[in-house]
Protein backbone atom coordinates (compact mmCIF):
# COMPACT_ATOMS: atom_id res chain seq x y z
CA UNK A 1 0.00 0.00 0.00
CA UNK A 2 1.26 3.57 -1.00
CA UNK A 3 -0.35 5.99 1.86
CA UNK A 4 -1.92 8.98 0.13
CA UNK A 5 -2.82 12.31 1.93
CA UNK A 6 -3.85 15.20 -0.29
CA UNK A 7 -2.06 18.48 0.01
CA UNK A 8 -3.82 21.20 -0.44
CA UNK A 9 -4.69 21.92 -4.14
CA UNK A 10 -3.38 18.53 -4.85
CA UNK A 11 -6.61 15.82 -6.17
CA UNK A 12 -8.35 14.49 -2.95
CA UNK A 13 -11.22 13.16 -4.87
CA UNK A 14 -12.84 11.37 -7.94
CA UNK A 15 -15.92 10.21 -8.44
CA UNK A 16 -18.96 9.18 -11.52
CA UNK A 17 -21.76 10.27 -12.21
CA UNK A 18 -23.59 7.10 -14.28
CA UNK A 19 -27.13 6.24 -15.55
CA UNK A 20 -26.95 2.73 -14.70
CA UNK A 21 -25.09 2.72 -10.87
CA UNK A 22 -25.47 -1.25 -9.92
CA UNK A 23 -24.24 -1.84 -13.79
CA UNK A 24 -21.21 0.55 -13.10
CA UNK A 25 -20.47 -0.83 -9.36
CA UNK A 26 -19.99 -4.10 -10.88
CA UNK A 27 -18.06 -3.23 -14.22
CA UNK A 28 -15.68 -1.14 -11.65
CA UNK A 29 -15.60 -4.47 -9.45
CA UNK A 30 -14.35 -6.45 -11.81
CA UNK A 31 -11.13 -4.24 -13.27
CA UNK A 32 -10.43 -2.35 -10.04
CA UNK A 33 -11.15 -4.78 -7.13
CA UNK A 34 -13.33 -1.75 -6.13
CA UNK A 35 -16.28 -2.77 -3.45
CA UNK A 36 -19.21 -0.71 -2.70
CA UNK A 37 -19.42 0.84 0.89
CA UNK A 38 -23.14 -0.01 2.18
CA UNK A 39 -26.63 0.58 0.38
CA UNK A 40 -26.82 4.08 -1.26
CA UNK A 41 -27.08 7.09 0.81
CA UNK A 42 -30.58 8.37 0.06
CA UNK A 43 -29.70 11.43 2.19
CA UNK A 44 -27.10 12.28 -0.48
CA UNK A 45 -29.48 11.32 -3.37
CA UNK A 46 -27.83 7.97 -3.46
CA UNK A 47 -24.74 8.54 -3.68
CA UNK A 48 -22.13 5.33 -2.49
CA UNK A 49 -18.25 5.12 -1.90
CA UNK A 50 -16.23 2.70 -3.49
CA UNK A 51 -13.80 0.98 -1.49
CA UNK A 52 -10.24 -0.29 -1.93
CA UNK A 53 -8.41 -2.42 0.82
CA UNK A 54 -10.97 -1.25 3.18
CA UNK A 55 -10.71 2.88 2.03
CA UNK A 56 -12.88 4.58 0.11
CA UNK A 57 -10.90 5.54 -3.36
CA UNK A 58 -13.90 7.28 -5.53
CA UNK A 59 -17.92 7.84 -5.75
CA UNK A 60 -20.54 7.03 -6.94
CA UNK A 61 -23.68 8.57 -7.95
CA UNK A 62 -26.81 7.49 -10.27
CA UNK A 63 -27.48 10.53 -12.66
CA UNK A 64 -29.49 13.20 -11.76
CA UNK A 65 -31.35 15.38 -14.03
CA UNK A 66 -30.41 19.17 -14.12
CA UNK A 67 -27.28 18.48 -12.60
CA UNK A 68 -25.87 20.44 -15.67
CA UNK A 69 -23.60 17.04 -16.61
CA UNK A 70 -23.80 14.31 -19.18
CA UNK A 71 -25.38 10.95 -17.53
CA UNK A 72 -21.96 9.35 -17.72
CA UNK A 73 -19.17 11.08 -16.44
CA UNK A 74 -16.10 11.25 -13.93
CA UNK A 75 -15.41 14.39 -11.72
CA UNK A 76 -11.93 15.20 -10.45
CA UNK A 77 -12.11 17.10 -6.95
CA UNK A 78 -9.00 19.30 -5.63
CA UNK A 79 -8.47 19.37 -1.65
CA UNK A 80 -9.56 22.91 -0.27
CA UNK A 81 -9.37 24.36 3.52
CA UNK A 82 -11.69 26.59 2.55
CA UNK A 83 -14.24 26.13 -0.11
CA UNK A 84 -15.93 29.83 0.66
CA UNK A 85 -12.03 31.38 -0.12
CA UNK A 86 -11.29 28.75 -2.55
CA UNK A 87 -14.98 30.03 -4.66
CA UNK A 88 -13.55 33.59 -3.97
CA UNK A 89 -10.48 32.97 -5.39
CA UNK A 90 -11.63 30.87 -8.57
CA UNK A 91 -14.09 34.34 -9.17
CA UNK A 92 -11.83 36.52 -9.13
CA UNK A 93 -9.22 34.69 -11.30
CA UNK A 94 -12.19 33.93 -13.79
CA UNK A 95 -13.64 31.09 -12.90
CA UNK A 96 -17.44 30.34 -12.73
CA UNK A 97 -19.42 28.76 -9.93
CA UNK A 98 -21.50 25.74 -11.24
CA UNK A 99 -21.84 24.13 -7.39
CA UNK A 100 -21.62 27.01 -4.65
CA UNK A 101 -20.37 25.82 -1.49
CA UNK A 102 -22.20 23.49 -0.16
CA UNK A 103 -22.01 20.82 3.20
CA UNK A 104 -22.62 17.02 2.50
CA UNK A 105 -24.20 16.42 6.35
CA UNK A 106 -20.41 15.85 8.32
CA UNK A 107 -18.95 14.62 5.18
CA UNK A 108 -17.32 17.80 4.25
CA UNK A 109 -17.90 20.82 1.88
CA UNK A 110 -18.18 20.39 -2.06
CA UNK A 111 -17.85 23.42 -4.60
CA UNK A 112 -17.58 22.82 -8.53
CA UNK A 113 -16.22 25.75 -10.82
CA UNK A 114 -15.37 26.05 -14.00
CA UNK A 115 -12.30 27.37 -14.69
CA UNK A 116 -11.46 29.97 -17.30
CA UNK A 117 -10.88 27.74 -20.03
CA UNK A 118 -14.44 26.32 -19.55
CA UNK A 119 -12.91 22.86 -17.94
CA UNK A 120 -15.46 21.93 -14.52
CA UNK A 121 -13.43 20.99 -11.13
CA UNK A 122 -14.32 20.24 -7.75
CA UNK A 123 -13.25 21.16 -4.44
CA UNK A 124 -13.57 19.41 -1.33
CA UNK A 125 -13.17 20.55 1.75
CA UNK A 126 -12.85 17.17 3.94
CA UNK A 127 -14.80 16.79 7.09
CA UNK A 128 -15.07 12.91 8.22
CA UNK A 129 -14.80 12.23 4.57
CA UNK A 130 -11.02 12.71 4.01
CA UNK A 131 -10.77 11.20 0.26
CA UNK A 132 -8.74 8.90 -1.03
CA UNK A 133 -6.09 7.28 0.34
CA UNK A 134 -4.09 5.45 -1.39
CA UNK A 135 -2.00 6.29 -4.71
CA UNK A 136 -0.04 3.89 -7.30
CA UNK A 137 -1.17 0.66 -6.56
CA UNK A 138 -3.44 -1.71 -8.90
CA UNK A 139 -6.67 -0.04 -8.35
CA UNK A 140 -5.72 3.12 -6.72
CA UNK A 141 -5.34 6.64 -8.96
CA UNK A 142 -2.33 7.02 -10.75
CA UNK A 143 -2.64 10.42 -12.27
CA UNK A 144 -4.55 13.20 -13.03
CA UNK A 145 -5.04 16.53 -16.15
CA UNK A 146 -6.91 19.05 -17.43
CA UNK A 147 -7.04 18.94 -21.14
CA UNK A 148 -7.60 22.48 -21.98
CA UNK A 149 -8.72 24.25 -25.00
CA UNK A 150 -7.10 27.55 -23.92
CA UNK A 151 -3.83 26.45 -22.09
CA UNK A 152 -2.71 29.99 -21.32
CA UNK A 153 -5.94 30.62 -19.34
CA UNK A 154 -5.44 26.92 -17.83
CA UNK A 155 -1.64 27.82 -16.65
CA UNK A 156 -2.68 31.42 -15.07
CA UNK A 157 -5.91 30.03 -13.50
CA UNK A 158 -4.40 27.21 -11.20
CA UNK A 159 -2.14 28.84 -9.02
CA UNK A 160 -4.02 31.75 -7.62
CA UNK A 161 -6.67 29.45 -6.66
CA UNK A 162 -5.33 26.18 -5.88
CA UNK A 163 -0.98 27.54 -4.30
CA UNK A 164 0.24 25.17 -6.90
CA UNK A 165 3.35 25.94 -8.78
CA UNK A 166 3.60 25.01 -12.38
CA UNK A 167 6.54 23.29 -14.34
CA UNK A 168 6.60 22.88 -17.91
CA UNK A 169 7.42 20.02 -19.54
CA UNK A 170 7.53 20.38 -23.08
CA UNK A 171 6.34 17.44 -24.81
CA UNK A 172 8.08 14.55 -23.09
CA UNK A 173 9.35 12.99 -25.41
CA UNK A 174 6.50 12.37 -26.86
CA UNK A 175 6.71 12.88 -31.46
CA UNK A 176 3.29 13.80 -31.72
CA UNK A 177 2.76 16.50 -29.34
CA UNK A 178 2.57 20.13 -30.39
CA UNK A 179 5.61 21.51 -28.87
CA UNK A 180 7.28 22.86 -26.04
CA UNK A 181 4.07 24.31 -24.59
CA UNK A 182 2.15 21.42 -24.55
CA UNK A 183 2.20 20.20 -20.77
CA UNK A 184 3.23 21.45 -17.55
CA UNK A 185 3.09 19.46 -14.03
CA UNK A 186 1.20 21.15 -11.26
CA UNK A 187 2.85 20.06 -8.26
CA UNK A 188 1.33 21.25 -4.87
CA UNK A 189 4.82 21.35 -2.23
CA UNK A 190 7.71 18.83 -3.58
CA UNK A 191 5.54 16.32 -5.58
CA UNK A 192 3.03 16.98 -8.85
CA UNK A 193 0.06 14.74 -8.85
CA UNK A 194 -1.43 16.15 -11.81
CA UNK A 195 -0.90 18.36 -15.14
CA UNK A 196 -2.68 20.44 -17.55
CA UNK A 197 -2.54 19.53 -21.04
CA UNK A 198 -2.86 21.99 -24.16
CA UNK A 199 -5.71 20.00 -25.89
CA UNK A 200 -6.69 23.33 -28.22
CA UNK A 201 -6.13 21.31 -31.85
CA UNK A 202 -6.85 17.46 -30.21
CA UNK A 203 -10.41 18.25 -29.10
CA UNK A 204 -12.99 18.34 -31.35
CA UNK A 205 -14.71 21.96 -31.85
CA UNK A 206 -17.36 20.94 -29.41
CA UNK A 207 -15.95 19.01 -26.84
CA UNK A 208 -15.23 21.60 -23.86
CA UNK A 209 -12.00 21.45 -21.27
CA UNK A 210 -12.41 18.63 -19.18
CA UNK A 211 -10.17 17.21 -16.33
CA UNK A 212 -9.71 13.50 -16.22
CA UNK A 213 -7.99 10.40 -13.99
CA UNK A 214 -6.07 7.66 -14.36
CA UNK A 215 -5.91 4.27 -12.22
CA UNK A 216 -3.38 2.03 -11.78
CA UNK A 217 -3.42 -1.21 -12.88
CA UNK A 218 -0.55 -4.09 -12.74
CA UNK A 219 -1.39 -4.83 -16.58
CA UNK A 220 -2.46 -2.31 -19.05
CA UNK A 221 -3.29 -4.47 -22.09
CA UNK A 222 -4.90 -7.18 -19.51
CA UNK A 223 -6.95 -4.66 -18.70
CA UNK A 224 -8.10 -3.18 -21.40
CA UNK A 225 -8.88 -6.51 -22.52
CA UNK A 226 -10.99 -7.46 -19.48
CA UNK A 227 -12.84 -3.68 -20.14
CA UNK A 228 -13.77 -4.74 -23.68
CA UNK A 229 -15.26 -8.07 -22.60
CA UNK A 230 -17.35 -6.66 -19.75
CA UNK A 231 -18.61 -4.25 -22.76
CA UNK A 232 -16.80 -1.30 -22.45
CA UNK A 233 -14.86 0.14 -25.34
CA UNK A 234 -11.21 1.55 -26.04
CA UNK A 235 -10.24 4.90 -27.02
CA UNK A 236 -6.49 4.39 -27.19
CA UNK A 237 -5.03 1.16 -26.47
CA UNK A 238 -1.87 0.47 -24.15
CA UNK A 239 1.01 2.99 -25.14
CA UNK A 240 4.18 3.03 -23.69
CA UNK A 241 4.85 6.63 -23.21
CA UNK A 242 8.15 8.36 -20.88
CA UNK A 243 5.30 8.42 -18.03
CA UNK A 244 4.08 4.87 -18.14
CA UNK A 245 1.87 2.68 -20.14
CA UNK A 246 -1.17 4.63 -20.23
CA UNK A 247 -5.07 3.81 -22.31
CA UNK A 248 -8.07 5.18 -22.03
CA UNK A 249 -11.43 3.77 -22.66
CA UNK A 250 -15.39 4.22 -21.83
CA UNK A 251 -17.04 1.95 -19.48
CA UNK A 252 -20.38 0.12 -20.77
CA UNK A 253 -22.42 3.18 -20.37
CA UNK A 254 -20.36 5.66 -21.63
CA UNK A 255 -18.02 7.06 -18.86
CA UNK A 256 -14.29 8.04 -19.87
CA UNK A 257 -11.48 6.70 -17.51
CA UNK A 258 -7.73 6.20 -18.08
CA UNK A 259 -5.35 3.47 -17.14
CA UNK A 260 -1.71 3.62 -16.12
CA UNK A 261 1.05 1.68 -15.26
CA UNK A 262 4.74 3.18 -13.90
CA UNK A 263 7.27 3.08 -16.21
CA UNK A 264 10.15 -0.04 -15.82
CA UNK A 265 12.37 0.34 -12.90
CA UNK A 266 10.17 2.32 -11.07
Amino acid sequence: MTDYSAPLGAPIWMDLMSSDPAGAAEFYRSIFGWEVEGPPREEFGGYQNFMLHGHRVAGLSPFMEGAGAPADIWSVYLHTADAEATAAAAGEAGGTAIVPPMAVGDEGTMLVVADTAGAAIGFWQPNAHTGFAEWGVHGAPYWFDCLSKDYAASLAFYPPVTGARLEEVGSGGDANAQGPDFYSQVFNGDLSYSGIMNASTMLPPEAPSFWQMYVTVDDVAATVEKVTSLGGSVLMPADETPYGTLASLKDPYGAVFNLGHPPAGM
